[in-house]
């Protein structure tokens, strides 16, 4: 292609707001989930330990491998004593324990995880996981993969020896005396507009990221388990290296439901809408989720899109009690400044840490 024809220039003059347009709720239910286990086991194991299939939406065709779009969800299976090669990524990830139990060694440090624990893997950091129980090691990963792939950046290779001694270097360079704080930088309106030497984006403050566990025996005793003992239905997992991004990663924020048994099930009403994607596991119970319209029944072990993004969704539980992790890119969306939020349809659209966010939400709580 010539160099006058290698681009184009499409005139959008006048052109009007469009609505959001996004991908279709999507059920994966847990026999497919356990019968794609059952065949990650049976199968030779690969040159590098790695037992994994990625779910892909239908309606992902572009090659980034994503179940909604810029998120991945890929089931992970060792065998007892089997352990991954290890591997650096700049892409973060989420892990959830769905069978049997491991050890996630980043680095220096090891991360010992069981059945409905999550741990965090931060970007750039060395890792390997190996079953170390008697039985198969089953684990859903999250990650921001696919938004990596469609910007053209996802890297990832196997470490190199050594791996194992790994950490976060406070600085590094040739002229370490040229650096941040020794550059420019002056406040030049009142307003706080300023103008900062280059330094300033080649030797970014460190914001120290540890890989994480949060432990479903450290997150039970906040939430509700029997019905009336006013303790929470959904508390987050944080990570203080995200700040005010409020997220188990800087892309993603993981969150625990729990609704006891007994509790009455509540009346089909309207939704709620966000930009943010969410993606709901349900590991006890049952229900139904509606999501634009459409009904999907849910059940113990089965995997929902439950919230393409900007889409009216709403869940319900049908007495019998559940248990669910939501998994959501509200950080990334913080992190861009496109956090918009509308919690009544007939209410304002936030737009979620650029202005004042909802106050007085009861919904995750029953109280206090």
């Amino acid at each position: 292609m010539s160099e006058t024809t290698s681009y184009r220039l499409v005139n959008v003059s006048g052109t009007v707001p469009a609505p959001i347009t996004h991908w279709a709720p999507v059920l994966v239910p847990r026999e497919a989930i356990e019968a794609e286990i059952q065949r990650l086991a049976d199968e030779p194991a690969p040159a590098d330990g790695r037992r994994a299939a990625v779910i892909v939406h239908p309606e992902c065709v572009d090659g980034t491998q994503g179940f909604a779009p810029g998120v991945d969800v890929t089931i992970e299976v060792l065998k007892p004593g089997e352990q991954t090669r290890p591997m650096l990524r700049n892409s973060n990830q989420i892990h959830f324990g769905i069978q049997g139990s491991g050890a996630i060694q980043v680095g220096k440090e090891t991360l010992a995880t069981g059945k409905w624990d999550v741990a965090s893997i931060p970007s750039m950091q060395p890792y390997s996981c190996k079953n170390t129980g008697k039985e198969l090691w089953v684990r859903l990963v999250y990650s921001n993969a696919p938004l990596l792939r469609k910007l053209g950046v996802h890297w990832s290779d196997y470490a190199q020896p050594g791996w194992e001694i790994k950490a976060i270097a406070s600085t590094a360079g040739v002229n370490v005396d040229i650096n941040r704080a020794n550059a420019p930088d002056i406040q030049i309106s009142a307003e706080g507009a300023r103008l900062r030497g280059y330094e300033f984006l080649t030797d970014i403050e460190v914001v120290e990221n540890r890989p994480l566990v949060w432990p479903w025996e450290s997150a039970t005793p906040l939430l509700s388990r029997e019905r009336g003992d006013g303790l929470r239905n959904i508390i987050l997992l944080y990570n203080p290296a995200t700040e005010r991004r409020n997220g188990t990663t800087h892309s993603f924020f993981a969150t625990l439901f729990s609704i006891p048994k007994g509790v009455p099930p509540r009346p089909v009403t309207r939704g709620h809408k966000h930009s943010s994607v969410a993606i709901n596991y349900h590991f006890v119970g049952q229900g139904k989720s509606v999501v634009d319209d459409e009904t999907i029944h849910w059940k113990t072990g089965d995997l929902l899109l439950s919230g393409p993004s900007w889409s009216e969704h709403a869940h319900y539980y049908d007495g019998h009690g559940a248990q669910v992790l939501t998994i959501q890119d509200h950080p990334l969306h913080i992190g861009m400044e496109s956090l918009i939020w509308q919690e009544r349809m007939d209410g304002p659209i936030l737009n979620l840490g650029s202005e004042a966010g909802q106050k007085g939400y009861v919904g995750p709580r029953q109280a206090g």
